[in-house]
């Protein structure tokens, strides 16, 4: 048993000495989240002194009583140090003499957290257990018939369980072996002893609070390895996750989609973009749809009718006209918007419409409202000249459009244009 202690005891002090080398600098490394170091420990509870007791003389087999104080800092969550003050009171049991003796020690140990050794929270969140060993001084005293005392040195090593109720508090439960040396007085004081190396051995047993200062949420001992990097991996799987969402259901998430508004069943490309073949900006979907409910054919002339569908896809924005960057003239490809504007309102002689026009928001603002004028202008002259009364045909200009992204050239192909909205 002896040869066991000693062994755990030189263990846990060269454990402790290069704490702050190797194991520190290997532990803080990875455990990212601060964390309080100091706490204050309180106990209490029973003791039994094995040897040396003089003959006649003996404790009850679970004697009170012991008090402990001690004070703990841990280097990271896993080794720390503690100072520690320790009484206990030694009287008879029975079938013994009458005795009544005081002892006192001072130690300095290290510590261990085998909770965090051994990974317990991997199964558990409040149970944890320490492990510590050192050295110190111990008194003993009797004051009757005669006053005597003992000065020794001690050994010690024992294992602390604990319980977290909170933050600042937990319970513990101890059990601890001390061996002494150079013990001249027996534990009941009626008698001496020769010295010996390491001779008198003492089991205390104890329960208590451990109560954890600073301003940080968690004590060392509750620390886990990796926990702020285990934060960081769970907050880049939400930020994925939030790119991966597709709003408009169209298939494409909207990280990668350019159109997030497109309509619900509307077939799209890899970019999100409705499907438009023919370059007339209007979706084929959209397009073949009215086409097939609300056109009639009569010769080579493609009638469609005034109906509120038809009102709210224009004035929704799905037919429009596209512009080149600073220019004023159309693309080739948004005629088939203008014919389809002109279409309308041939077969829809009540009605009025605006022409809206737009401009990205590189340069001056002054010039893309004027830009975005000129744009919505030339549409109106093309109509114009196509015989579609200029009363009918009302120029606003919308200037800048700050609804995408002005660092995407491919954004900002989308607000350069021109819109309608029916009246």
């Amino acid at each position: 048993m002896k040869k066991i202690i000693l062994t755990l005891v030189f263990a846990s002090v060269m454990t402790t000495m290069s704490a702050q080398t190797e194991t520190v600098k290997s532990t803080e490394t990875t455990v990212e989240t601060p964390f309080n170091r100091w706490s204050v420990e309180l106990a209490g509870g029973f003791n039994k002194p094995t040897r040396s007791m003089t003959a006649g003389y003996r404790t009850a087999v679970v004697s009170p009583y012991v008090a402990d104080l001690g004070v703990r800092y841990m280097f990271n969550n896993k080794f720390g140090m503690k100072a520690d003050f320790g009484y206990n009171s030694f009287t008879e049991g029975d079938n013994s003499k009458n005795f009544d003796t005081k002892y006192y020690r001072v130690d300095l140990q290290g510590v261990a957290n085998l909770g965090r050794i051994m990974s317990f929270e991997t199964w558990t969140k409040t149970i944890g257990l320490l492990g510590h060993a050192g050295v110190g001084l111990s008194f003993l005293e009797k004051e009757n018939p005669t006053y005597s005392k003992d000065r020794m040195g001690n050994l010690m090593a024992g294992i602390t369980g604990q319980i977290k109720l909170s933050d600042r508090i937990a319970l513990t439960g101890d059990f601890t072996t001390l061996i002494h040396g150079r013990q001249n007085l027996a534990f009941d004081g009626a008698s001496s002893v020769t010295p010996r190396g390491l001779s008198g051995v003492l089991f205390n047993g104890t329960a208590g609070i451990t109560v954890y200062l600073g301003e940080n949420v968690k004590h060392a001992d509750w620390v886990i390895d990796n926990e702020g990097k285990f934060d960081a991996i769970d907050a880049r799987f939400m930020a994925i996750e939030n790119k991966m969402l597709d709003t408009d259901n169209d298939g494409v998430a909207d990280y990668l989609d350019q159109e997030q508004n497109t309509p619900a069943g509307q077939m799209v490309d890899t970019k999100g973009r409705s499907i438009d073949k023919n370059n007339n900006n209007v979706p084929d979907e959209t397009e073949a749809y009215i086409l097939k409910n609300y056109a009639s054919k009569s010769g080579d002339t493609t009638t469609v009718y005034d109906n509120e569908l038809i009102k709210s896809l224009i004035n929704g924005g799905y037919v429009a006209v596209y512009f080149d960057f600073d220019k004023s003239k159309p693309t080739n490809v948004s005629s088939e918007g203008t014919d389809f504007i002109l279409t309308y309102l041939r077969n829809n002689p009540s009605a009025s419409i605006d022409i809206i026009g737009h401009a990205d928001e590189l340069g001056r603002s002054a010039y893309n409202d004027k830009l975005s004028n000129a744009r919505a202008n030339n549409v109106k002259n093309t109509l114009v000249k196509a015989n579609i009364d200029a009363s009918r045909l009302n120029v606003i200009a919308a200037g800048e459009d700050t609804s995408v992204d002005k660092d995407s050239d491919a954004a900002r192909k989308l607000v350069r244009k021109v819109t309608f909205r029916v009246k």
